[in-house]
């Protein structure tokens, strides 16, 4: 009986955790002269392609630390790859001197305010931590 109702909490949770798993966005300050980006210009900035937006000023891109799930999760959806693969990626980059990685900053809290305090940056956040201030430039589509 434990077994069944447990398969049933189970089968219920996993219908369920999509519905209410965070959406991740892309913002900016919302002084910011962007107002949208598309997914390649997200994965051109993210990836170190281009350090500027399109209209020419510069971009100030943040990641979140290595340990954190909000940056696995950016990376796997932006461009299909874990957080192991980014590093790998960006230590070939540094030591080809093509180009710097995204500035780490310790927490949401942090990026939220380093983002708020700076017309040029850009992050990534949890739709639901969206606060006055920020403005978003690029939605993920709703994962399947």
């Amino acid at each position: 009986m434990k077994k069944l109702v447990l398969a049933l909490l189970t089968i219920t949770w996993l219908a369920w955790a999509p519905s209410v798993r965070a959406e991740l966005v892309v913002v900016v300050n919302q002084e910011n002269p962007v107002v949208d980006l598309s997914t390649r210009q997200v994965v051109d900035l993210y990836m170190g392609r281009f350090n500027a937006y399109p209209d020419g000023s510069e971009v100030l891109t943040t990641d979140l630390p290595n340990n954190s799930p909000v940056r696995e999760a950016f990376y796997r959806q932006l461009v299909g790859k874990s957080v192991a693969q980014i590093n790998a990626y960006w230590a070939r980059l540094l030591f080809t001197g093509k180009s710097e990685p995204p500035q780490t900053v310790p927490s949401i809290d942090d990026v939220i305010d380093y983002v708020k305090k700076n017309k040029n940056a850009i992050a990534y956040i949890n739709e639901a931590e969206l606060t006055q201030g920020l403005k978003v430039v690029y939605r993920f589509e709703n994962p399947q």
